[in-house]
C-alpha cells in the first residue's frame, strides 16, 4: 500500500473510534496516549496472525504417504513398525488406511498397498514381500496340549478357534487342511469358536479360549512376548504379501523412500522367520 492509502486507513480508523491515534507534527508523527495503548494489541494480533499462517503453510507443505492394507496386517505388522519409520523419515507423515477390501489406489488417494494373495495385479507394480505361514498357537497355560487333545469328541478338550476367510481359495490354510497334513481326523465336536476377523481370533487365543491356526506374521509380537506359544506342527504355507504401487507413485521420492523402508522391514522379518522355522 502507498503512504497515502495508509494515511486514509488511519484517518478512517480514528473517525470510527472517535479518537486521535497520532499527533502530526512537521515531518514527524507521534503516537498519542490512545495510540500507545492500541499499538501493542495490534502488534500482537498481527504477530499471531503471521504465526498461524506459518503453521498452516508448514502443515500443508509436509509430505503424507498413505498405505492401505488389511485391518489385521495394519494393526499387527505395520503399526508396531511405524516408530522406526518416523525416526528414519521425520519429514514424512504416514497415513495407514485399514480396509479388508481391495482399494483402488488412485481413487482412494493411496500411494502404496499391501495385498495378500497370489495376484496378478494388472496395471500396478507388484513385488513379493514375504510368504505367510500358519501354525497352531495357544496361550502358554495350555502349552501341554497334545495332538490327541485336538481330536475326538471330548467336549472338555481345548476348543478350536477359527476365522472366516473373506475370499475362498483352495490354498487357504484351514484347520481341515492342517489335520489332513498332520494325518489326524478333523474333529466335529461342539464348542468350536468362529470369528469373522483374524484379530479377534488372536485375542481369543491370547485369552486362553482355545487353539488357533494363525498367521505367524500376525502373531509375531505375541510369540515374542510369550503371550502365545506354538506347541507343535505342522506348519502350513499361506499366501504372499505383495507391495503394490501405482505407476504414477513410482516417480515420487517420498513413495520411493517408503517403499525402501517396507522392503527393508520385510527382508528383516523374512530372515528372522527363515532363521526360526518353528516359531
Amino acid at each position: 500500500m502507498t503512504p497515502t492509502a495508509i494515511s486514509h486507513q488511519i484517518r478512517g480508523l480514528e473517525e470510527n473510534i472517535g479518537l486521535s491515534l497520532f499527533e502530526r507534527r512537521v515531518r514527524q508523527v507521534m503516537l498519542t496516549e490512545a495510540g500507545l495503548q492500541l499499538y501493542p494489541v495490534l502488534r500482537e494480533g498481527f504477530d499471531a496472525f503471521e504465526a498461524a499462517i506459518a503453521r498452516l503453510t508448514r502443515v500443508r507443505s509436509r509430505v503424507q504417504i498413505t498405505i492401505t492394507a488389511t485391518s489385521a496386517f495394519t494393526a499387527k505388522w505395520l503399526v508396531p513398525r511405524v516408530s522406526g519409520f518416523r525416526a528414519l523419515h521425520p519429514d514424512i507423515d504416514l497415513h495407514l488406511l485399514a480396509s479388508d477390501d481391495a482399494i483402488d489406489l488412485d481413487a482412494a488417494g493411496s500411494d502404496l498397498a499391501i495385498r495378500y494373495g497370489r495376484g496378478p495385479y494388472p496395471g500396478l507394480s507388484a513385488e513379493a514381500m514375504f510368504a505367510d505361514r500358519f501354525a497352531p498357537v495357544v496361550n502358554p497355560l495350555l502349552r501341554k496340549i497334545a495332538f490327541d487333545d485336538l481330536t475326538g469328541d471330548d467336549p472338555e478338550a481345548a476348543p478350536l478357534i477359527h476365522f472366516r476367510w473373506r475370499r475362498k481359495h483352495p490354498l487357504n490354510p484351514t484347520w481341515e487342511t492342517w489335520f489332513d497334513r498332520a494325518g489326524l481326523p478333523c474333529p466335529s465336536r461342539p464348542g468350536q469358536i468362529r470369528f469373522s476377523d483374524e484379530g479377534h481370533a488372536i485375542q481369543a487365543a491370547v485369552a486362553g479360549q482355545g487353539v488357533a491356526l494363525m498367521s505367524l506374521a500376525l502373531v509375531e509380537a505375541e510369540l515374542a512376548a510369550g503371550q502365545l506359544v506354538q506347541p507343535f506342527g505342522p506348519v502350513l504355507d499361506g499366501h504372499i504379501y505383495h507391495l503394490i504401487t501405482s505407476e504414477a507413485g513410482l516417480s515420487k521420492p517420498s513413495v520411493q523412500a517408503t517403499t525402501e523402508w517396507l522392503r527393508a522391514e520385510a527382508a528383516t522379518f523374512r530372515a528372522r522367520m527363515e532363521g526360526h522355522p518353528s516359531t
